[in-house]
């Protein structure tokens, strides 16, 4: 991470017997809200249902984020080139959801990344995500070749946003393949956006936006007045249409 004090910005530690956050509105443009407090999930479904997200190296305190500009993806804006046509229609991949999140958070936490020593997966993180799981609102997306796990997502589902946290990949386009499963199946049960969070050049090639912040949180309200798909979504099934 960059620089996170900002001397125009007072930025204030949380409290461990309060879930509220600062206005994310008058955040900086890093986005950098708050400090401290702990990873109880109902803080964390409370950061998110704001339009914040934990993020932080394992030797840092926890630290609470809202940056501006927000990269999103409207599900239905999911590029899909020629070559990766014939990637879905050949490669032979299976996607599933929900079968092991665990193993997904993992090696989200485990894989290598350019210019990245160490992972933010601390062990604290994962076991908040995992309660998380159990409690029915993080969902992993996972590609299998010749039944093996070779790539998935995770994130929190809460209305019809759906906030995307990790991905992962050991072979080639597998993450991409999961990314696209939830694409379609965000397009059929009507959710509004994908979160990103941070913009990346792979996001962006696969039509991912930067929004302005407001514009975010405007949405967020929105889609938050909708449904949540809460509990196991292990039952859902997607399969690539020509």
């Amino acid at each position: 991470m960059s620089s996170i004090f900002d001397d125009d910005f007072y930025i204030p530690q949380l409290r461990s017997s309060s879930h509220q956050f600062p206005n994310p509105r008058e955040a900086s443009e890093e986005g950098l809200l708050a400090f401290g407090g702990d990873l109880n999930p109902n803080r964390i479904l409370k950061a998110y249902r704001t339009g914040i997200f934990p993020w932080f190296n394992s030797d840092d305190p926890i630290m609470w984020w809202s940056p501006n500009p927000r990269m999103i993806l409207y599900p239905q804006e999911f590029k899909i080139s020629k070559s990766f046509r014939r990637v879905l229609r050949n490669r032979g991949y299976e996607v599933k959801f929900d079968h092991n999140f665990e193993e997904v958070i993992s090696n989200c936490g485990d894989i290598p990344r350019p210019n990245q020593e160490g992972t933010w997966l601390t062990k604290e993180m994962k076991e908040a995500y995992i309660e998380l799981h159990h409690m029915g609102f993080a969902h992993s997306v996972e590609t299998y070749y010749n039944g093996e796990l070779i790539g998935g997502l995770y994130g929190i589902a809460m209305g019809k946003i759906f906030f995307g946290e990790s991905m992962f990949s050991y072979m080639s386009d597998a993450s991409k393949v999961a990314l696209c499963a939830l694409s379609n199946i965000c397009v059929e049960k009507c959710y509004h956006f994908i979160d990103c969070q941070v913009e990346t050049p792979h996001m962006l090639r696969w039509g991912a936006k930067l929004v302005q912040r407001n514009t975010f949180l405007d949405q967020l309200e929105v889609g938050l007045e909708e449904s949540t798909d809460f509990g196991s979504w292990r039952d859902w099934a997607w399969q690539y249409n020509k």
